[in-house]
């Protein structure tokens, strides 16, 4: 009798932009074991750190919605505050109408976004990760997002 394994693909997102507000990008790499299975990028030349995040994660789970698999995927980041707006602040946000305690909430639209994708995938685990500390995939979708920026700079500058 033949067993089938399997494995728990992860995904590392990552965003960011220099000078913030400025040009950025956002980018994430699907990974299973040391294989990369898929990897995507983009950006804006007026952004802001925090909507590069965000983006990031919203890539990654547009990217779980059509790959479904039987293991939940984990989605790893280093920004906390993006990891926290999804496992946490986001329900408490929408149960106000859309209202932090002290007022708005900054990046509404991103946020509604995440919303919707987060009650289309169920089978997500979204964990924040530090930056910097040598962690394989999470440098290397770190260095995906600076590549991305420089490459959107370098064709803005050739228009």
């Amino acid at each position: 009798m033949m067993s089938i394994t399997t494995i728990q693909p992860s995904i590392y997102t990552d965003g960011g932009c220099s000078p913030n507000p400025g040009p950025g990008a956002w980018g994430y790499v699907v990974v299973s074991g040391d294989e990369i299975l898929h990897q995507a990028w983009g950006g804006d030349l007026q952004t802001t750190n925090n909507r590069m995040e965000l983006m990031g994660l919203i890539q990654a789970l547009h990217y779980v919605l059509q790959h479904p698999c039987q293991e939940t995927y984990g989605i790893f980041m280093d920004s906390n505050l993006c990891v926290q707006t999804y496992n946490t602040w986001m329900a408490g946000w929408q149960a106000r109408g859309w209202r932090r305690k002290s007022g708005a909430v900054e990046n509404l639209d991103l946020i509604k976004e995440l919303a919707q994708l987060k009650q289309q995938n169920p089978a997500v685990e979204v964990k924040w990760v530090k930056a910097h500390a040598g962690i394989k995939w999470n440098d290397y979708v770190d260095q995906l997002v600076q590549d991305a920026r420089a490459q959107l700079l370098q064709e803005s500058a050739s228009r």
